[in-house]
């Protein structure tokens, strides 16, 4: 009895050391199989991490048999179907004004280096506010009432908004660029009738439409606006151009400037069309609005545009009145490429011009050359360089030949030329002088200019007759009561910054500076010459005397010679 026991004992003993050592391995391969999901977990994380975080090297692109060092960010988004972080959080195209949320916290993690498109929109958003209070401000007489002391408001106010912006990303891109071929178009459009159609056109004849995105700046006549900028639509709030009406007895134009209905809404017409309005829906529209009293001119609304950049790979700024080609945008890629100083390359020119009554698609007619210059005589201009048109090409050219200038209404570019040219914010009421200070700025970075050999856009040239308005118009009205101020005056200030980077004798910095408006050269060294190239070297290659305000024949520009 006992001996049974024993057995009886000891079988138990030794199926519970059986069962402890099973639980034992149990919870060993529990252990293991535990360290293994955190070892996947972590690969996994550090794998996101890598693909969303911004790259810090850059890559040296090679180019003309020289080395080109370009600030090149490429990310694989595109092939991993993953939307760039910098993209959230959207924003709303419409309705127009509609603030960013969250903007304080967006604006500071901008600053900070985790920036966002919205954070940049609120930065702009915030600024516009601002600027809109105190025109209405100093319009009322409750500020400065000179030239010297409007221009300092609104250095003041850029400085305030902007100024923190460019000089935390200052010589480096803001988002990494992709690698998809995607395109930013840059619209400025002021009280624009034809910027629906523009758009239409774009999208409608671009083989890749899903790969284009807009960066619209629009200035408008929204009705009658308060300082606090409370809009009220009713009667006619709003004023037209000037309008040549008929003829007087010595047979000289008769003009008139009318109330008006408010400006249409271009965007919302965009936005609600059947094939198109998916493109609002699809964070590919971003629309940055102002109002006509804080229309400060062109180089001021591109500078905003430029702004609305997501990282696309490519950059195009153009007019908002055009007509497209069927696949231009595969087409300038293939051309830009084509070009020998690729990819520190710039596509430019004058577009041929169109009739908006006549719907006949773009015809791919032979490019022309911006090849020549001229000093303006006028008053209002101050001396100011203009370029123009001067030959076109043969047709038997088998690459894109260099030109020495950069239009202003359309050029297309990679978009490191926003990290090398940024664009300037100091330059407001002039209209003039944003085409030589590009093409200058551009060229001594190390990018070259060339004419594209097709012309794949048209563009609607607009005469002084057909009353359209003019930002300078409102500009004249909202100064009205401080007497000496008006648009012609502040852009005769300013004008000296880009007289000043050109190298004029009448503008030097002593001589800016000893007549009290120093002001007007703020991060000249930022928006000002490359380091590539000296000033001197694109003077005497683009033949221009300036000390003579005399622009030579450019015999290689005409002779398409140089590649």
């Amino acid at each position: 009895m006992a001996q049974r026991q024993r057995r009886t004992k000891l079988k138990d003993r030794r199926g519970r050391n059986r069962r402890n050592e099973f639980y034992s391995a149990e919870r060993l391969l529990t252990l293991l199989l535990g360290v293994m999901l955190l070892l996947v977990m972590g690969v996994y994380v550090r794998f996101f991490t890598d693909l969303l975080s911004q790259p810090k090297s850059s890559v040296i692109a090679d180019s003309s048999k020289s080395s080109l060092k370009m600030l090149s960010l490429r990310t694989g988004l595109q092939k991993t179907k993953i939307s760039p972080p910098h993209l959230f959080p959207e924003f709303p195209v419409l309705p127009p004004f509609t603030p960013v949320e969250n903007s304080e916290h967006l604006v500071k993690e901008t600053l900070d280096g985790k920036p966002t498109v919205a954070g940049i929109m609120a930065i702009l958003q915030n600024f516009l506010a601002d600027l809109h209070h105190t025109n209405y401000w100093v319009a009322e007489g409750n500020g400065p009432t000179s030239i010297r002391g409007v221009i300092r408001t609104y250095f003041d106010l850029a400085e305030r908004h902007i100024g923190p912006l460019e000089r935390f990303y200052s010589g480096r891109s803001i988002f990494p660029i992709r690698d998809d071929d995607s395109i930013f178009m840059s619209f400025a459009a002021y009280r624009e009738y034809l910027l629906a159609e523009t758009l239409f056109e774009a999208f409608g004849n671009a083989a890749n439409p899903e790969k284009l995105f807009i960066g619209a700046v629009i200035q408008q006549c929204f009705g009658k606006v308060d300082a606090d900028g409370n809009i009220d639509k009713s009667g006619k709030p709003c004023m037209t151009g000037v309008e040549v009406v008929g003829k007087n007895a010595q047979g000289r134009d008769m003009t008139r400037v009318s109330n008006k209905l408010p400006d249409n809404d271009e965007m919302e017409e965009f936005c609600s069309h059947p094939n198109f309005g998916k493109y609002c829906k699809t964070g590919q529209i971003r629309v940055l609005y102002v109002h006509e009293t804080e229309s400060l001119g062109p180089a001021v609304a591109r500078y905003h545009a430029s702004r609305l950049w997501g990282g696309e790979t490519y950059f195009i700024q153009t007019d908002s009145h055009l007509k497209f080609a069927k696949s231009w945008d595969i087409k300038y890629i293939a051309e830009l490429r084509a070009a020998q100083n690729y990819p520190k390359a710039v596509l430019s020119s004058y577009p041929p011009g169109f009739n908006p009554a006549n719907h006949a698609a773009v015809k791919e007619t032979r490019g022309a050359r911006l090849c020549s210059c001229a000093f303006s005589n006028s008053e209002i201009e101050k001396d100011i360089l203009r370029i123009n048109v001067s030959g076109s090409y043969r047709g038997n050219e088998t690459e894109p030949r260099q030109i020495p200038f950069i239009a202003a209404g359309f050029f297309f570019a990679r978009a490191e030329f926003l990290v090398d040219v940024p664009f300037d914010p100091y330059m407001p009421w002039c209209f003039m002088g944003e085409e030589i200070a590009l093409s200058i700025r551009a060229w001594t970075s190390g990018w070259n200019i060339y004419a594209p050999r097709k012309n794949l856009i048209a563009h609607q040239y607009r005469p002084g007759k057909m009353g359209l308005p003019k930002f300078w118009e409102t500009v004249h009205r909202l100064y009205k009561d401080i007497p000496g101020v008006n648009n012609n005056s502040l852009q005769g200030k300013v004008i000296d910054r880009v007289k000043n980077l050109v190298g004029y004798l009448s503008s030097t910095t002593e001589k800016i500076e000893a007549s009290g408006f120093g002001l007007i050269l703020k991060d000249q060294k930022h928006f000002g010459l490359g380091k590539e190239r000296t000033l001197e070297e694109y003077l005497d290659w683009a033949d221009i005397d300036v000390k003579k305000k005399r622009c030579n024949h450019i015999s290689w520009c005409e002779n398409a010679s140089l590649l």
